[in-house]
């Protein structure tokens, strides 16, 4: 047990000097593996090993032949992918601002990470009764509206990949059966929207449209969501009709030009 708690607390150490490090090169904009050292209080041997770990990732370059090191690219693709997400949120405010007060229900913008939908934005509407924040909340792929159409629109070996690992089930008419799911992913396909009843909470409906950027890939789900009493599927269509009209304004602000 002492040896697996030691274990944790080096590369607790080795991720909190490697932070340390970027944290100087993005202050100093360069800096040599002395500098480097001094300012961890380690060896400069343990800072070249630290230094080396982050220039295979991308994270720092090497300078020619000088000895100084500089914030690498792959820190500029990580800030680039944060900094989309955020764009993103603050772009699509404004539409969930406003089908909210249109549709008065609960209306959420969602991205996919890996195996899960995050939500980045959420709007309560007028008739919303619940008080549940899904801001920041990871919600499954296959038992959510955004998920299911998130997951429809990403690459065929992605989806593949998630149809042969087990379902897990929310409630009992939560889709567990991976040729079930496939067939609902091709019916999204071909009507371009998904819709949940109770498959992630008893007495909650939902249902989304996807949100398309420029070169037309599917970077987001937009959704609405309200008690099964309200969210009726009758009132389906006209609630997706409505997210639609949004989300062509919106993907047409990211630069989507129609198919």
């Amino acid at each position: 047990m002492g040896d697996s708690h030691e274990g944790r607390g080096a590369l607790v150490q080795s991720v909190d000097r490697a932070v340390t490090i970027l944290e100087l090169l993005a202050r100093n904009g360069e800096a040599g593996i002395t500098e480097i050292a001094g300012e961890l209080g380690v060896h400069k041997s343990t800072a070249s090993r630290l230094v080396s770990v982050l220039e295979t990732r991308g994270l720092v370059e090497q300078l020619g032949d000088r000895g100084k090191y500089a914030i690498g690219f792959g820190v500029v693709r990580l800030a680039g992918a944060a900094t989309s997400r955020m764009d993103l949120a603050q772009l699509g405010r404004p539409f969930c601002e406003s089908l909210a007060r249109e549709l008065g229900e609960t209306v959420n913008l969602a991205i996919r990470d890996d195996d899960v939908a995050i939500n980045i934005n959420q709007v309560r509407g007028t008739a919303s009764v619940t008080a549940h924040n899904w801001v920041g909340q990871r919600t499954p792929l296959h038992a959510t509206s955004s998920g299911k159409v998130l997951l429809a629109y990403a690459d065929e070996g992605e989806r593949h990949e998630l149809l042969t690992s087990p379902l897990e089930r929310y409630t009992p008419r939560t889709v567990t059966e991976p040729d079930r799911l496939r067939k609902d992913l091709e019916f999204i396909l071909r009507r371009g929207f998904a819709a949940c009843f109770e498959e992630l909470e008893v007495g909650l409906n939902a249902a989304a449209v996807p949100v398309h950027a420029e070169d037309g890939t599917v970077v987001a789900a937009l959704s609405s969501s309200g008690p099964s009493y309200r969210f009726s599927r009758k009132r389906v269509p006209e609630v997706v009709d409505t997210m639609l009209a949004a989300v062509e304004e919106l993907s047409g602000q990211l630069g989507y030009r129609g198919a």
